[in-house]
């Protein structure tokens, strides 16, 4: 099969094409011939050696694919609710920038009526994250407010969508007016650009002094004192990455006056069962809006998979809003 690989740590002229033996598929596994593969920051991460694959996972970036079912064991593809030949998306721990990849079957789910290959690549890693930490873990609930950093985001664009779709108020913030703009236009209440405005000012004046409910940040850092203060009584922080750094001062008599909870997370390395819960909720929750149109991934550009580094290159500059996706098919 004909793959991207990591030839070293460094920036993103290190990917680059190679062959590898096709994955044979174990008990529990599905072998899916993959036509397209979402790039995510982690993949980013791991390409610059920060971001290491768990043990016994393929060497080869990617955490989501969709394409084809191509193999598997009778009980697997049952228990999946799956057919060979049926078209499916994966969140996969690594291997996914190959034209075949193995996928634990119970993280494969049905290509929802109505996508392309190309938008189904983009929901898993996104879908599962958001579903993750602003659903199950910071419970975010109808008639409340999320406030999600960087909102432009593949990661961001879905919290908006889901948010919205299970009707709570949606905040972002954006690196600039455009951005800003994107958000508004992708169902974001109100868009807060970062550079220009205190987001912590922004957000009490938005929400007459309350504060949110639930704040979904990737960039930890300083940001978390500040974050407490955009909180509402009971209100909860998802943090997900530490883009503006690990270490975090904060007032923890505000924690203790307002009732805060602080809930940290990463999904990589959680167990195949853990995972399924979730790929089980998704489906009997959120694929049926999709189907319906009330939630549809945004994809905002693809690159033919060889041009895997050129991909990379987008993501690092932030400039895009929404999803980036390689197609095998280009």
């Amino acid at each position: 099969m004909q793959a991207i690989e990591i030839g070293a740590t460094g920036g993103p002229e290190v990917l680059r094409p190679t062959e590898r033996p096709d994955p044979v598929p174990k008990a529990g596994e599905l072998l899916i011939a993959v036509t397209a593969s979402g790039v995510n920051r982690p993949d980013v991460l791991q390409r610059k050696g920060l971001y290491p694959m768990p043990p016994g996972v393929s060497d080869l970036p990617g955490l989501e694919v969709a394409g084809t079912v191509a193999a598997g064991a009778a009980e697997d593809l049952a228990a999946a609710g799956l057919k060979i030949g049926d078209r499916v998306c994966a969140l996969v721990a690594g291997g996914g920038y190959a034209e075949a990849c193995v996928a634990p079957a119970g993280q494969c789910l049905p290509v929802p009526e109505g996508l392309s290959d190309i938008e189904a690549a983009a929901l898993p890693e996104t879908f599962f994250t958001v579903w993750q930490n602003v659903f199950q873990n910071a419970k975010l609930q109808p008639g409340e407010t999320l406030l999600v950093q960087g909102g432009s985001s593949g990661i961001g664009v879905a919290a908006i969508h889901l948010a919205k779709a299970f009707g709570a108020s949606v905040i972002v913030t954006a690196g600039s007016d455009d951005k800003c703009a994107a958000c508004l236009a992708q169902g974001a209440d109100h868009a807060i650009n970062y550079r220009a405005r205190d987001f912590v000012a922004e957000v009490r004046r938005l929400t007459g002094g309350r504060g949110v409910d639930v704040v979904l940040d990737m960039v930890a850092g300083d940001y978390i004192a500040r974050e407490l203060e955009c909180l509402a009584d009971d209100g909860r922080i998802a943090l997900i990455a530490v883009q503006g750094g690990t270490q975090a001062t904060l007032d923890a008599g505000a924690l203790l006056r307002k009732r805060l909870a602080i809930i940290g997370s990463t999904l990589r390395p959680r167990s195949i069962a853990y995972k399924t819960a979730i790929a089980r909720e998704l489906r009997d929750k959120v694929w049926p809006l999709i189907e319906a149109g009330r939630i549809k991934p945004v994809v905002y550009k693809v690159f033919p998979a060889a041009q895997a580094a050129q991909a990379h290159a987008l993501m690092e500059s932030s400039v895009h809003v929404g999803k980036i996706v390689l197609d095998w098919r280009a």
